[in-house]
């Protein structure tokens, strides 16, 4: 395990037993703070380790973490589902891929051209979320998508950094918030290579509100949800988000945007696709 995945697990589980409600556990508060957290002694007590083991856990100490410790941990803790697959990828029980992955600039011929034959937005995007592919639609949702750098068409950059989109968004704090989320729980077996942490120093300095939200550490599985844009020309566009793993090409997701029945975005669709 690296030194900066040692350290994240450390720094999850201190956020996290700091989040949890004394009161909800049938434990007594501590002094007169009512919402405080548990203590180390207690996470260890629960969780049926020794508390020097568990406290060199939390300081990101060189130690090796068995799987079944981990997860009881994550039940003395209370955590979410999305929160578990976070700290077992953090402790290594997850598929490792190689530090320096190869970057993805285009999506496969054939993915393309499934995404070619979509009459409603999609895209593809690699596992640093950078875009590496999509259709017309996409195209005329957001009209920038060709001309970004290749080096900035980044999901999670585009998000925080580009004015336009941040307009197209009239839920952008609720949105943002998902991704950062997200982009976390798929990232914890990458945290340490050379890549991973250069886009987060970057977006860390280009925005303060991606700095906020990944000290908060929140974690996230995606879920299909609606999404809201406000086209400049077409207006109001709502769309259900839902996203595809190719079988022959698991590194990358499929994010398509599927026009909301009872709405008249799918009736707006061809003057997209028009752009």
């Amino acid at each position: 395990m690296s030194d900066e995945r040692r350290r994240e697990l450390g720094q999850f589980l201190r956020d996290r037993r700091g989040n949890l409600v004394r009161a909800e556990l049938g434990l007594p508060p501590i002094g007169r703070r009512r919402t405080q957290g548990l203590r180390r002694e207690e996470v260890a007590s629960f969780a049926a380790v020794s508390v020097t083991w568990y406290t060199w856990l939390e300081q990101g100490r060189e130690i090796n973490a068995s799987r079944q410790v981990l997860e009881a941990v994550a039940r003395v803790l209370r955590l979410t589902g999305a929160e578990r697959s976070y700290l077992l990828a953090l402790g290594g029980y997850a598929p490792v891929p190689a530090a320096e992955m190869a970057t993805i600039e285009a999506a496969p011929a054939h993915l393309q051209r499934l995404l070619d034959s979509l009459d409603f937005p999609a895209f593809a995007v690699a596992p640093d979320w950078g875009i590496t592919g999509w259709n017309r639609a996409y195209a005329g949702l957001y009209s920038p998508i060709a001309s970004v750098d290749p080096a900035e068409r980044n999901l999670l950059w585009l998000i925080f950094t580009d004015p336009h989109l941040r307009e197209m968004l009239p839920d952008w704090e609720e949105t943002s918030r998902h991704f950062v989320a997200e982009f976390r729980a798929e990232a914890g077996a990458r945290l340490g290579s050379a890549a991973h942490t250069a886009l987060i120093s970057r977006l860390g300095t280009a925005s303060p509100e991606f700095a906020q939200l990944w000290a908060d550490r929140g974690v996230e599985r995606f879920a299909s949800r609606q999404r809201v844009f406000l086209h400049p020309v077409l207006g109001e566009l709502v769309f259900e988000q839902h996203r595809l793993v190719p079988s022959d090409a698991p590194e990358l997701h499929l994010v398509m945007y599927a026009p909301a029945p009872g709405t008249p975005t799918a009736q707006l669709m061809p003057a997209l696709v028009a752009g």
